[in-house]
């Protein structure tokens, strides 16, 4: 029994449109099967950079870097060929820079720059109708910018606690200052106002007062030139003017002479 054209033809067509989707399917799988990773994650200025390719099958015929978005020659860094004798062959956008293909399908960027940030795509080709690719983004940083993200919390803690330990410093200090004035004024004001000398500064504080006395005291007065006893006699002394209350004074100091007498006044 032959089959109809007609039915052969939707049967070709299915087996197609099958054969399409598996194909799309195993590519999209090999895509997502391959994996870059950057070693180190966030490289530095003048570092070395390894873009290690995983997740490549034992065999494949070659592969191929490029720096962009668009996978052509102009962005093409090498292709690699393992088998020959020299297996890297650089492209165009190489620009003399020291970068290594490895066996393995990784590259290896040495020394690099902040202007070699960018995207870095592999092609791999497994066989003339398997390929698969994957890419990454690099970004290298300056090395005071690294440096200056990793020290800003130390330096802000450093700063913050500087401040607050002046600012505490300052207010001791102050304080000691107000302390040592207030005592000093307090120690002044007692002194003057219990030391017995400030009786005679003329204080309003003093609880003392100076009286005249009422009396007038009359010392005997002596002969106060040398005398010799042998040859000259003692003379008595000359005679003062009589206050008016001479009988006074003489009852309250009585002289010792054996010839003074009391006179009455007048």
């Amino acid at each position: 029994m032959a089959i109809p054209t007609r039915a052969q033809g939707c049967v070709s067509k299915g087996l197609l449109l099958s054969a399409s989707v598996l194909a799309l399917w195993t590519l999209q799988n090999s895509q997502a099967a391959l994996h870059i990773q950057k070693i180190p994650e966030e490289p530095l200025k003048n570092q070395d950079l390894l873009l290690s390719v995983q997740g490549i099958p034992g065999n494949f015929q070659d592969f191929n870097w490029y720096q962009g978005e668009k996978t052509d020659g102009g962005t093409m860094l090498f292709s690699y060929i393992p088998g020959l004798k020299r297996p890297q062959r650089d492209g165009s956008a190489m620009k003399q820079r020291d970068i290594v293909g490895l066996a393995n399908g990784s590259m290896l960027l040495r020394h690099i720059q902040p202007n070699d940030s960018g995207l870095y795509q592999v092609v791999v080709t497994i066989n003339p109708s398997w390929t698969m690719k994957a890419k990454t983004t690099v970004q290298v940083m300056e090395k005071h910018e690294q440096l200056s993200k990793t020290h800003i919390p130390v330096n802000m803690g450093i700063m913050v606690a500087i401040v607050i330990g002046s600012l505490a410093a300052g207010a001791l200090l102050i304080g000691c200052f107000a302390y040592f004035l207030i005592m000093k004024g307090w120690k002044s004001r007692n002194h003057r106002q219990y030391n017995p000398l400030s009786l005679a500064s003329g204080d309003d504080n003093n609880i003392y007062e100076v009286m005249p006395s009422p009396m007038l005291l009359v010392s005997p007065l002596r002969d106060t030139r040398p005398t010799n006893p042998a040859t000259h006699p003692p003379l008595p002394a000359p005679l003062q003017p009589e206050p008016e209350n001479h009988h006074y004074q003489d009852l309250l100091n009585p002289d010792p002479a054996p010839y003074c007498q009391l006179v009455p006044a007048p």
